[in-house]
């Protein structure tokens, strides 16, 4: 499954908290929040409202998309363990048959 805007969402969620983060146990500078916050607050809708609309989504990969920080990197893991998944039992189910 290609999910590029989803993965670049994702890490720059991951990112820009560790920024603020860093930022607020540090200096706490004014303007480091106010530009970094709301890139966060964006890359965070981003990633929750990308992963509701794949259809390959089910409902726990949906809930995990709201995790702050890390949901998105979450959902990309489980996305990818179920398209292995999907993928796996289709070489298997056309292996396992057999023919009369």
């Amino acid at each position: 499954m290609r999910t590029p805007a989803l993965r670049v969402a994702a890490r720059v969620e991951l990112l820009s908290l560790l920024v603020l983060l860093a930022n607020l146990a540090t200096v706490h500078l004014k303007a480091v929040s106010s530009l970094v916050g709301p890139a966060h607050g964006c890359a965070y809708l981003f990633v929750a409202v990308a992963t509701w609309r794949l259809r390959a989504a089910d409902r726990g990969i949906r809930a995990v998309a709201f995790v702050p920080g890390v949901g998105g990197l979450l959902a990309l893991r489980r996305l990818a363990a179920a398209d292995g998944a999907h993928q796996g039992e289709g070489a298997h189910g056309a292996a396992g048959v057999s023919s009369p």
